[in-house]
């Protein structure tokens, strides 16, 4: 693979590259007499689709809404299709084709190429250096080993990649427990989450809350009425109601000048993405449309946010590695590239210094966008002045020249990054060969 030199990094549009984080200390609007605590509440399955701050025709979500109103919305922000890729990024600010997470369970099989804790410094690391208490409280199970390997202090979770609603276990601090009757998960993982911030309320936290609403199985939730034909609906209320409910917390104990909550989704909408002022959103998760990877990004730091912002800048999720590091004043490594561009600056109403073009892969697809146009990995251009409703794509022998321009700077962008120079099999076929040779050895003697 071509590797690329700080230099390079830094005159490219849309890289921050190693030099990524340049410190709290430059965001001059900030309170700076303590680092700010960091909430990032993650939904499962969720476009923008099903917000209303967003324009969902279907539901209503006041709980995010107010979020959206007190703090920033990014309008154009780009998880990867699936959740498994979406949170190795986020968890490691790196793209997939550097890391191996390019789909589900990556690294859940003989020979997988998914990352592990060993080869790369997740995000709870890198801020536990920087005098953070941490804490995971929900799904992990796309990401392979526990969030102790990966530098959680505290966690719960369970064993599924699905949802994990009404049942009698769960994994607490990496110890099974078992109940007489079944309970709601997402209500235990949510007092788990609220005890941490109650009990690290005097130093800086960084609570990681990957809740599994909404994705399926679709069951009631405690507040679903016995004849309810609309479970779905009230999975999405309830979701609502949780990033209310942390709100209501981090404000009841005075944190909120001092904590920036955020809120996001790790891939589109499920099965079919709704509608939009009545548009239909185009694709859906698992797509490589924007239906698959077009998510909410909300920020609120009391204080410091404007109120009710609207960003149209764009995002992808590597982003949230280098802008959590920058908030925590942390120290990014310098021995490997780091992809993301910090918008802590826009969390605070400055310009920043916004990207350019965000990546998007999932396995041995992958595509670049800037504002306007996007180019995948087979040399596609499409339009993308009516996304996320349209994608046109453009005629290769097009006399356009604004469509001809950005033909070019997009392929000048591929060249560089070379994600087929990269990891690109989830598999390595070698390791997995000699792990079923030796499962069928272990067989036979048995």
């Amino acid at each position: 693979m071509n590797s690329w030199t700080r230099r390079d990094l830094l005159k490219t549009a849309g890289w921050a590259g190693a030099s990524a984080l340049t410190g709290l200390s430059s965001l001059p609007a900030a309170d700076l007499s303590k680092k700010p605590n960091i909430v990032f509440i993650l939904s499962d399955d969720a476009g923008i689709d099903l917000f209303s701050c967003y324009g969902s025709d279907r539901f209503k979500t006041p709980q995010i809404d107010a979020l959206a109103g007190e703090g920033v919305r990014f309008q154009t922000c780009h998880s990867a299709p699936l959740c498994g890729p979406t949170r190795c990024l986020f968890l490691t600010g790196r793209y997939a084709f550097r890391t191996g997470g390019l789909t589900n369970q990556s690294w859940n099989a003989a020979g997988g190429m998914g990352p592990n804790s060993s080869q790369e410094i997740g995000i709870a690391k890198l801020l536990k250096q920087a005098g953070y208490a941490t804490c995971c409280a929900g799904k992990w199970r796309q990401v392979g080993e526990t969030p102790g390997d990966w530098g959680f202090d505290e966690w719960i979770t369970d064993p599924t990649a699905g949802g994990w609603y009404w049942q009698k276990s769960y994994t607490q601090n990496g110890k099974l427990v078992e109940l007489d009757k079944e309970v709601y998960c997402p209500d235990v993982v949510h007092d788990f989450a609220m005890d941490f911030i109650r009990r690290h309320d005097k130093e800086p936290f960084f609570l990681y809350y990957p809740t599994h609403l909404v994705h399926g199985p679709i069951l009631r939730t405690p507040d679903s009425a016995a004849d309810s034909k609309d479970l779905y609906a009230d999975n999405v209320a309830y979701l609502d109601k949780v990033v209310g409910k942390v709100v209501a917390e981090v404000d009841r104990l005075g944190l909120g000048k001092n904590t920036v909550i955020l809120f996001s989704g790790d891939n589109g909408t499920a099965k079919q993405s709704g509608t939009i002022g009545g548009r239909q959103v185009n694709g859906a998760k698992a797509s490589m449309w924007e239906g698959g990877t077009r998510v909410p990004l909300i920020a609120r730091w009391s204080g410091n946010t404007p109120k009710g912002k609207v960003i149209k800048d764009l995002v992808d999720f590597s982003d949230l590695f280098v802008t959590f590091g920058e908030l925590a004043d942390a120290k990014l490594p310098e021995d490997r590239v780091y992809d993301g561009r910090s918008f802590a600056p826009q969390l605070l109403g400055k310009t920043g210094k916004p990207r350019e073009w965000i990546f998007v892969q999932l396995g041995k697809q992958w595509y670049v966008k800037e504002q306007g146009w996007k180019m995948n990995q087979n040399g596609d251009l499409y339009d993308m002045k009516e996304a996320p409703f349209e994608e046109r794509l453009v005629p290769a022998d097009t006399q356009n020249e604004a469509a001809a321009a950005a033909r070019k700077r997009l392929q000048a962008i591929l060249a560089r990054l070379n994600p087929a120079g990269g990891k690109t099999e989830s598999i390595d076929p070698k390791a997995a060969a000699q792990g079923k040779k030796a499962k069928q050895n272990k067989k036979k003697k048995l």
